[in-house]
Order: C-alpha cells, then sequence, then structure tokens
C-alpha cells in the first residue's frame, strides 16, 4: 500500500502524546497548557489522541470564535457540562486550541475551572496555543497553580529522520516542518509555502493580529535580515543602514523579542557575568529552523552544498538550531561568546558552564576557547564538526545532556 508523506506525518507519534496521555490519565489535578510554534504537529496530536477513543471529548479553534470570545468560551465549555452530567460519562475532556487569540481568556478560564473544581466536575482542559508570549501573560496572570506548561519545539533531526527517512544534509538545508516535507522534490515550490503558509502566516496570525506593532513592514526586514545573517553577530546600530523606516535600536530589538516569541528567530546575548553588558550585548542572530533561512535564499540546496563556506554557515546554523529548540525544553540558557578577534559560537549555562565550538572545512582556527576557558572555567568545552565531534552526531544528541556533571 502506498503512502503519502503526510499520511507519514500523521502516523509519526512524537513523544508529547505519550506525556499528555499521562497527564490526562491521572486525577484532574491541572489545566495542561500546549504551547509551540505554528506547524510542528499540536492539532495532529490532538487527532492522534482522539484516534485512541480513551475519553470522550470537545475539540474547538478559538479562529472560529466571535466577538471578544468570552461567550463562545463559555458556550464550548457548556458542552462539556452537559456531557458529564449525561449518564455513564465519568470524565471529559475539553481541548481549546488559539486559545491566546480570546480577549481576557485566562480570567474566563479560571473562573470556569475553579467552579468545576467546587462542584466536583470530572472535566479536565487542554489548551493549545502558537504564541508563547501571550500564552504565558495570561497564564501568570489568573493562573497561578492551576496549570503545566507541555512546549512542542521545531522538529528534531532524530524526528525528521524517523518520519521521513531524511539525511543530515536535507535536515540542515530543509529544517523541522513535517507539512513541509513531502514538497521538498520541488524546491520552488517548496520555499513559497514556507514563506507564504508558514512564515507570512506566524507573523500576521501569532504577532501582529495580537500585538501592537507600529512599523509591521520593519518587523518582517528584520525578520528576513536576521535570518538570512543566522549565526553572525551584528549590532542594530549596524543593520539600522539596511532597513527602511528602521526606527531605532530599541524598536528593533522589541521586534526581535516578538520574533523570538513566536519561534522564529532569535538573538542570542553575549555571556558574561556581568548581567548589565549581558543585557546591552551585541545580539547573534540564530533562526529556530533553519527552513527559514533556505526558503529566503535564491541558491538551491545543491548550489549551496557545493559550496564550502556557505554550507559551512548553514551548518551552523542547524547546530545553534538544535541547541535553541532544546533550550527552551530543558531550561537551559543558550548565549555566545566574543572578545576582540576571541569567539566561541555558543555557550550553554544552567547547572555548569558549557562552550561549544562549531568547526566545518572553511572554518578558521582561532584561540577563542582558550581564552574563554582561561576567563570563566567553564566546566566542558566541546569543539563540533570535522576534527571534533561530527555534526551529525550532535544533530542525533539532545544537547541537555551535557549539563550532567
Amino acid at each position: 500500500m502506498l503512502i503519502i508523506l503526510s499520511d507519514l506525518f500523521f502516523m509519526y507519534q512524537r513523544p508529547h502524546l505519550q506525556q499528555i496521555i499521562d497527564r490526562l490519565s491521572e486525577p484532574r489535578r491541572f489545566i495542561q497548557v500546549v504551547a509551540g510554534p505554528r506547524q510542528v504537529g499540536k492539532t495532529t496530536l490532538f487527532s492522534q489522541l482522539a484516534a485512541l477513543k480513551r475519553w470522550p471529548y470537545h475539540y474547538i479553534s478559538a479562529d472560529t470564535a466571535l466577538g471578544d470570545g468570552v461567550a463562545w468560551l463559555r458556550q464550548q465549555w457548556e458542552v462539556a457540562r452537559l456531557a458529564i452530567a449525561g449518564e455513564g460519562v465519568k470524565e471529559f475532556v475539553l481541548i481549546i486550541d488559539e486559545v491566546q487569540k480570546l480577549e481576557h481568556w485566562s480570567e474566563v478560564v479560571k473562573a470556569l475551572w475553579d467552579e468545576d473544581s467546587f462542584h466536583n466536575r470530572n472535566i479536565k482542559v487542554v489548551l493549545l496555543g502558537s504564541s508563547r508570549l501571550l500564552l504565558k501573560r495570561g497564564l501568570k496572570e489568573s493562573m497561578a497553580g492551576r496549570f503545566e506548561m507541555i512546549y512542542m519545539g521545531h522538529w528534531s533531526f532524530n524526528e525528521m529522520h524517523a518520519a521521513f527517512g531524511w539525511s543530515p544534509e536535507q535536515y540542515v538545508w530543509f529544517g523541522g516542518y513535517p507539512a513541509s516535507a513531502e514538497l521538498i522534490e520541488n524546491e520552488t515550490r517548496w520555499k513559497s509555502y514556507v514563506r507564504d503558509s508558514l512564515i507570512e502566516t506566524s507573523i500576521s496570525k501569532d504577532i501582529l493580529m495580537l500585538t501592537r506593532v507600529d512599523k509591521p513592514a520593519l518587523m518582517k526586514q528584520l525578520f528576513e535580515l536576521g535570518s538570512l545573517y543566522s549565526g553572525q553577530i551584528l549590532s542594530f546600530t549596524k543593520i539600522i543602514g539596511q532597513l527602511q523606516d528602521a526606527g531605532n535600536a530599541t524598536t528593533l530589538s522589541n521586534y526581535l523579542e516578538l520574533l523570538n516569541t513566536a519561534g522564529l528567530l532569535t538573538g542570542l546575548q553575549k555571556y558574561s557575568d556581568n548581567m548589565i553588558r549581558k543585557r546591552s550585548s551585541i545580539p547573534k542572530f540564530q533562526v529556530y529552523n533553519t527552513a527559514l533561512i533556505s526558503a529566503l535564499r535564491r541558491e538551491t540546496f545543491e548550489e549551496v552544498r557545493s559550496n564550502h563556506v556557505e554550507w559551512g554557515r548553514m551548518v551552523e546554523s542547524a547546530i545553534g538550531a538544535h541547541l535553541l529548540n532544546y533550550s527552551v525544553i530543558d531550561n537551559y540558557h543558550l548565549e555566545y561568546w566574543r572578545e576582540g578577534n576571541d569567539e566561541v559560537d555558543f555557550v550553554i549555562r544552567d547547572q555548569q558552564v558549557v562552550g561549544i565550538e562549531v568547526r566545518t572545512a572553511t572554518s578558521k582556527a582561532t584561540k577563542g576557547m582558550d581564552s574563554f576557558i582561561k576567563k570563566f572555567q567553564p566546566g566542558k568545552i566541546l569543539l563540533v564538526g570535522d576534527s571534533g565531534l561530527g555534526w551529525k552526531d550532535f544533530l542525533k544528541m539532545n544537547p541537555g545532556k551535557l549539563m550532567d556533571k
């Protein structure tokens, strides 16, 4: 039987599925909040959950809500209450997608959840959202002590390989968007899909529709420039001249933070033991998914692979994206370090400090790691590339394990 890639996408089970099954199997205790960027499989996760037929449920997306959503939210909750009041229904799961789009959602959810707790209604609630900023803001304002967070990040190499049989080279170029996997044989079509259905939708729906942005065109320019310069240290002052109607560095910094909360692009801070210096440091741009770079480039996969310098930059961005996505899951800090001509590509810190240097065939050897060791005495150092731990092997590992002593 022929199985197309979209079917493989549905059949492949991310580890989050078992995590949500385990939590829903427990006595009603917390609201489960599943957050993550667009197109990483949040809705598919609950389609797979529904296929198991273990719980009666009601799934609804806030995209269909009218008005401010308060009445709509209460109506959807009433569906669950009527079901739990029926004969033979001991527990019920209410799943609300894109909840952050509703005004005052956290206050309404809190009130309804507390009412159910008071009346011993066994309604288990799952909230899904693609904007970490708005979800966390609402959760902190009203939901303290009532929720647990599950983060679904971009797909790792191991997942894309298991689901679609991708090679490490394909992953470096095409990134970790599973819905686009069946398009990679037609790269022009693939790039159009990523730009129009992923990038444009993420910026428009997850940022511009939900947050005040005075210069949306500037934010899009910043995203494009930052993605193409992923892996490079570039001051806002330097890039202002390349942007139209650029405003000031503070505006760009705020926009970059919004892009970060949408799981698109971030600016890594310089590692320092001085918090003031760290906050005022020049950012190192880093995408969350290398597909965001490739979709904006004119060159093809084969053209970049044959250019050792450009391919080396793509590999470094893939290493950075791998570290960045796991930093959200494992709660470690990802930074970089540079003083003068000395540089360490990535620094992760939590229980200890780990310096990571990425060196491909075209990379210039520096004394950056030697200087970093003398200044900070890191717990571990790691060379990723042709003469150390292979970059392909690094993409297969959980970098959070580097924190283990």
